[in-house]
């Protein structure tokens, strides 16, 4: 049985005003996604298609875990969560 590996994403708008937190066990396929406003929701509605930061976990439950933590913490801690990795708010999409 093969093991899924999961990822927890950050994607902020070209403004870098809004931040979504998600996560997935594809994250070039999800965020193919998310920049062609496949699936209609939150990111399509504000734009939000820019990787500002990812991590990568051995599986999707730490994933989840991981993406319930950042999700949890203040909007503070997430723009310092991005600025530690990421200060110029890059689209990392293409790194991926």
């Amino acid at each position: 049985m093969a093991i899924k590996c999961g990822y927890v994403y950050l994607l902020t708008n070209k403004t870098n005003t809004v931040v979504y937190i998600g996560v997935t066990s594809n994250l070039q396929k999800r965020l193919y996604e998310h920049k062609q406003d496949l699936v209609k929701g939150f990111t399509s509605k504000y734009n939000v298609h820019k990787l500002v930061y990812y991590e990568v976990f051995d599986s999707i439950t730490d994933a989840i875990i991981r993406e319930k933590q950042i999700k949890g913490g203040s909007r503070k801690k997430k723009i310092d969560l991005i600025k530690n990795l990421n200060p110029e708010f890059k689209d990392l999409y293409g790194e991926l």
